[in-house]
């Protein structure tokens, strides 16, 4: 083997066994995106096989406006507390937004309690689902019959709502530990000081998560 080639060798290994050589963002980061990935994948094929499903029942899909309507003082509202759960959802990526703004500006307090009212926004929609499926089964809607129309209805729904919703809970617990350590001067102490990148590998997290919503709120709820 030519000694030239073999130096070749060497040197595009240690170019890439250097992540600051190699690839310009932090590890971190980098495996958040990767896991990004992992999870678009496993939601398009949810949205994917829900839409095979619906096209395909033979018995009628069950209105989204009815099923998911409240009476409130009389009135039926169709779609209220989903508005509700889209509108604390989507807010919530604003206050991360601002959480991260504000880490990298140092002001590592007003972050962290940015990310706990992220957090809360968080707890609410949980909140707001839980009661959701609880109207449901309540209605006798089950993942194996459904007394609105298709049986499928019932196994789609609790799946893709409950798998955002365990999503939504773990982001819940994440932004809980970071605003903490935050909040005690973790990553104040980190190497060099400052070391707020996690700040903003937690949003990243969060707006997938809200981003997947969009999708379930149009897919579900409105078609």
């Amino acid at each position: 083997m030519d000694t030239r080639d073999g130096g070749s060798l060497r040197s595009m290994v240690d170019d890439w066994s250097g992540d600051k050589a190699a690839f310009h963002v932090p590890w971190g980061k980098l495996m958040m995106w990767i896991f990004l990935l992992s999870d678009t994948f496993i939601f398009g094929s949810f949205l994917t096989g829900y839409m095979t499903v619906r096209l395909s029942a033979t018995e009628p899909w069950p209105n989204p406006s009815e099923v998911f309507a409240l009476t409130i003082a009389g009135a039926t509202l169709p779609l209220i507390l989903i508005a509700i759960m889209t509108f604390v959802l989507i807010t919530s990526s604003g206050t991360m937004a601002m959480a991260v703004n504000f880490a990298y500006r140092g002001d590592r307090k007003t972050a962290a309690r940015l990310m706990w009212v992220t957090a809360l926004f968080g707890a609410m929609f949980v909140g707001m689902q839980a009661f959701e499926w609880t109207k449901l089964i309540h209605e006798g809607v089950r993942p194996w019959a459904n007394p609105m129309g298709a049986a499928q209805f019932g196994s789609c729904f609790f799946m893709i709502t409950g798998f955002h919703g365990m999503h939504v809970t773990a982001g819940v617990i994440y932004l809980g530990v970071v605003a903490r350590r935050l909040q005690n001067g973790h990553y104040e102490r980190a190497r060099g000081g400052g070391k707020y990148d996690i700040v903003e590998i937690a949003g990243l997290y969060w707006h997938f998560v809200d981003l997947v919503w969009v999708f379930i709120f149009a897919f579900f709820y409105l078609w």
